[in-house]
């Protein structure tokens, strides 16, 4: 049997008990993917991240939700540096390459000298989207909401800085609180990638200095139900403002701070840059985190 250390830190929130939280496995060259799994399910956090020597990165990152291996996640990524950081093997004006399963990401660290926090800033994969072509009212039927929720200016898409997700555009704040997934469905709506999440957003706020509102329901498969503050979502909403959302948005805007969580009483913030060169769109995630408590598991 072999003792494993899994440190808990809630990410994108400088207050314990808010934000996401993720588990943060500093050493674990000595696990096997399996063992990782059966990690993930006993913390029960939605994803715990495992860090391992890499060849071709300064770093290895692996990310497991308590039902499967995930190839990336924002908020995971965070604590993992901010545990670094901790730790004293990272400082803040560091440049860093991670390899993880969706390819090698550049990340940058830095200290905020108002807040006094260190913070990371993570370059996702370059966005992709895709048509939803489900059926709307039943995408309504199973969030809970009514197909008359939706947006009518903003298109239902497939997005991804590195995982796929469903953008759902609804109208307003109210339309948020309403929902009520039934996720076991979510599979037979989302014909096209069965294994995604969803993620509903608005451009009415809560908090004054935001520009848009989220909330995230896990797939069925990942073994959690909401993710309190989502890093690669976010990352995809800003892309899909500069692609879809231009006329909702200040000209040329290109930072998006973005709320999440307020629902589940996890109240977190993501600061979001898009920025485009040579025709080609690019997306930076923000956030800092803070250390929670401390576990111990065998496998």
């Amino acid at each position: 049997m072999k003792r494993v250390e899994v440190l808990r830190y809630d990410a994108f929130s400088k207050l314990v008990g808010k934000g996401n939280p993720a588990g943060v496995v500093i050493d674990a060259e000595h696990l096997a993917a399996e063992e990782m799994q059966q990690i993930a399910e006993k913390t029960g956090y939605n994803e715990t991240s495992f860090l391992l020597p890499s060849r071709s990165a300064d770093i290895q990152i692996r990310y497991f939700t308590p039902g499967h291996e995930m190839n990336l996640c924002g908020h995971a990524t965070v604590a993992s540096l901010y545990a670094l950081y901790e730790k004293g093997g990272v400082e803040p004006g560091m440049e860093l390459k991670i390899e993880t399963k969706a390819g090698h990401l550049s990340v940058k660290t830095g200290y905020d000298d108002v807040e006094k926090r260190f913070f990371a800033t993570l370059e996702q994969a370059p966005p992709s989207f895709r048509p939803f072509t489900g059926d709307r009212a039943n995408l309504a039927e199973v969030l809970g909401i009514s197909e008359e929720d939706f947006h009518e200016a903003l298109p239902i898409v497939y997005g991804s800085t590195g995982i796929w997700t469903l953008l759902v555009p609804v109208k307003d704040l109210a339309a948020c609180r309403r929902m009520k997934p039934v996720q076991a469905e979510f599979p037979d709506v989302l014909a096209d990638m069965p294994r995604a999440s969803v993620h509903p957003f608005c451009l009415e706020t809560i908090h004054q200095d935001c520009h848009l509102h989220g909330r995230h329901f896990s797939s069925p498969y990942s073994g959690t139900s909401e993710d309190p503050v989502t890093g690669t979502a976010s990352g995809v909403m800003g892309a899909y403002m500069k692609t879809y959302g231009k006329t909702f948005s200040k000209e040329g805007q290109t930072v998006f701070l973005i709320e999440q969580g307020q629902e589940i009483g996890k109240d977190g913030k993501v600061k979001i840059e898009v920025i485009e060169k040579n025709g080609e769109m690019k997306v930076q995630m923000t956030g800092t985190a803070v250390f929670a408590e401390k576990q111990s598991f065998e496998v």
